[in-house]
């Protein structure tokens, strides 16, 4: 089949080239010339002449909306559009509205698969009406893994990137646990060779995973990670899962504290821990470190709370 693809870049080039083959012909657009297979988004549609015609989306969130309201311009009724960036649930309901004035079909679909999914193939969580689904299916089974799994009709409009939302916020406290138990072990004095315990762990164990394989490749490449800063940035999807388990009065601890981590790792010096050691300097007499100095400053005297006594928190 025909398949127009928008948006070039490492997930969408990627996913090009694997439907491609898989026997289908792919035409593709992207602002950057170099990458792009049309001169714009018309021509784009204009070289697709099977019917109907199906478009996929695959930009950055904040330039979807545009995106379909040009497309609504040049598709006809029966044709589908398939947004598949990392967008939230909630606007997908007004691009399938919008796209349903004209008779076209809208699916969302979420995908997961990173830079690898050009070899091992694209996890993919779609919603929408059933119909459109079918018309979309061989792209579907191009880009997923071979087998039974990595596709699932989630449900109806917004259920594939609400899907999506939610795996990527279990992706943050899993990879959230793995960290901390690295920096535990490393820090233990105990453990001689922490990166061997990491490989040992990926056969056998309860823990081993796909993202316990990444971590042990990055250990490999710099056993102690000092080649990179503890900075991580965060996409918006595990704000919204958390925003979603607030709204829904659903408890999600471990999610929300790996958000609340990431934030941790942007700020070079925590303004709120630094009101924790000035508490704790004041009940406690414990120890804090001067702004401008390396030394330890403690309060022990005894017009103060003075430590002498004091539990210690």
């Amino acid at each position: 089949m025909q398949l127009g693809l928008i948006g070039l870049g490492k997930m969408g080039g990627n996913m090009r080239e694997r439907v491609r083959r898989a026997g289908h012909t792919v035409v593709g657009y992207d602002t950057d010339p170099e990458l792009s297979d049309s001169a714009s988004l018309a021509d784009m549609v204009g070289q697709l002449t099977e019917s109907p015609r199906v478009v996929w989306v695959m930009v950055p969130a904040k330039v979807v909306r545009p995106v379909v309201e040009e497309l609504a311009g040049l598709l006809d009724e029966g044709d589908v559009v398939i947004e598949g960036g990392n967008s939230k649930w909630i606007n997908d309901h007004h691009h399938a509205e919008l796209l349903a004035e004209r008779g076209i079909g809208y699916l969302d679909c979420g995908v997961s698969g990173g830079v690898w999914g050009l070899e091992n193939g694209y996890a993919l969580m779609c919603g929408g009406p059933e119909e459109d689904v079918a018309k979309a299916r061989p792209v579907f089974d191009a880009l997923k893994p071979p087998g039974d799994f990595g596709f699932v009709h989630a449900g109806k409009v917004g259920a594939g990137h609400f899907a999506k939302m939610v795996h990527n916020g279990i992706e943050y406290a899993i990879m959230q646990a793995y960290a901390e138990g690295w920096e535990l072990l490393a820090a233990s004095g105990e453990v001689t060779d922490v990166p061997a315990v990491f490989e040992s762990w990926r056969e056998g164990t309860v823990i081993r995973s796909w993202l316990l394989d990444l971590a042990c490749r990055a250990l490999a490449d710099d056993p102690n990670l000092e080649g990179i800063r503890g900075y991580a940035e965060d996409s918006g999807e595990g704000r919204w899962t958390v925003e979603a388990a607030i709204d829904l009065a659903v408890p999600a601890p471990a999610i929300a504290a790996s958000l609340f981590a990431r934030f941790s790792s942007r700020q070079d010096d925590s303004p709120a821990m630094k009101m924790v050691a000035a508490m704790r300097n004041q009940f406690g007499g414990h120890a804090t470190l001067a702004e401008d100095a390396g030394d330890l400053r403690s309060d022990t005297s005894e017009s103060g709370p003075g430590a002498e006594g004091v539990s210690k928190v």
